[in-house]
């Protein structure tokens, strides 16, 4: 399969390049414009394979997309590409705006001319994967519910209302043009190679600087983490055996309240990277001022994906957090110069989640 992935420089984007390229069956065209969150380092292993490349160019530019779609001769688009931190877009929701929603149609228009210009044989194969989050379905008391692939929408925030506008877009596409789509929506992500304003590499991080570990509220707000390379295999199975228009939800079976979160991985940390004098990280957490509209709780019920897709999450919480903390330890060449060079410690923010 050719495949054209979006926002490959990006977190999420670049564990699913690896994994495709690690296939010498597969070519992997990685589109990325290159905003703050990427980052062509995390892709350092894959970068002179020969059926690897990254082009450098934004989704919004339909002519540039349309004309690598032809020339790579892309069987799957697997669209990834996305504004998706929830400060940043409280902060600043037109770029949420311009990058989720235009963006994303401008991708669907060339998409759909694309594969409207296929001999049949290829048209047929042809599949429009479009990711997406769990956010999208709003807020989940702590007591009871769970998000299903039916739960209606109800985003609380500029980016989950952006990254919804943008789901509706690809069903509209499916429905009203037939372009074959499948959407996804996952759960909070962790693992090697996450942008260090999130919560998880934060708190590492900061952690290690001896700063404060901010947490919003009381640290009671609830989500569900998945290891970003069982998402990036739960990906690859969307994509490539997923049922044109349907969509999957996927999670790791894994809440935690963010105080626990936190809590996990200073207690990883005191057992790793020792303070002097035996203080335990602990020590380090502040509960800061809540911030607007900071839903309660998400929770993902992955069973379609698990009966359908015979995907299943390989790393627990646990398991998953241990490799993260310990690839954070090894692996200073890639953080500390995002780190020094594009975040003063005033602009980390609060933990999250």
């Amino acid at each position: 399969m050719n495949f054209l992935v979006t926002g490959g420089a990006g977190f999420i984007g670049s564990a699913v390049c690896r994994r495709l390229a690690a296939d010498p069956a597969h070519t992997v065209v990685n589109l990325d414009s290159l905003t703050y969150a990427g980052n062509l380092a995390s892709l350092r292993q894959i970068e002179n394979r020969p059926n690897y490349r990254f082009v450098e160019a934004d989704i919004r530019d339909g002519a540039t997309v349309s004309a690598l779609l032809a020339e790579a001769g892309i069987d799957i688009v697997m669209h990834l590409a996305a504004e998706s931190h929830v400060d940043r877009s409280i902060d600043g929701p037109e770029a949420f705006i311009e990058t989720n929603i235009i963006g994303t149609f401008r991708l669907l228009a060339a998409s759909r001319a694309y594969r409207d210009g296929l001999p049949a044989e290829r048209r047929d194969r042809f599949r429009f994967h479009h990711v997406s989050t769990d956010e999208v379905f709003g807020d989940l008391p702590f007591e009871s519910g769970i998000f299903t692939e039916e739960t209606p929408y109800q985003p609380s925030s500029p980016y989950s209302a952006s990254k919804a506008a943008s789901d509706h877009l690809v069903r509209a596409w499916g429905h009203t043009y037939g372009l074959p789509v499948v959407l996804s929506n996952c759960s909070n992500n962790y693992g090697p190679f996450h942008f260090p304003e999130k919560l998880i590499p934060l708190v590492i991080l900061n952690a290690l600087d001896e700063k404060p570990l901010p947490i919003y509220g009381k640290g009671e707000n609830v989500r569900d983490w998945l290891y970003v390379d069982d998402h990036a295999a739960a990906l690859e199975a969307v994509a490539t055996r997923g049922r044109a228009g349907e969509s999957y939800n996927i999670g790791g079976r894994a809440e935690r309240r963010n105080i626990e979160v936190v809590e996990t991985i200073c207690r990883i940390l005191d057992r790793r990277r020792p303070r002097a004098g035996g203080v335990s990280h602990l020590d380090l957490i502040e509960m800061v001022a809540d911030r607007p509209g900071h839903d309660r709780r998400y929770a993902i019920d992955p069973r379609k994906a698990e009966d359908e897709l015979g995907w299943r999450a390989l790393e627990s919480f646990e398991s998953g957090m241990e490799k993260t903390v310990d690839w954070y330890l090894g692996n200073d060449w890639w953080w500390k110069p995002i780190r020094e060079r594009k975040y003063s410690g005033a602009r980390l923010g609060a933990a999250a989640g």
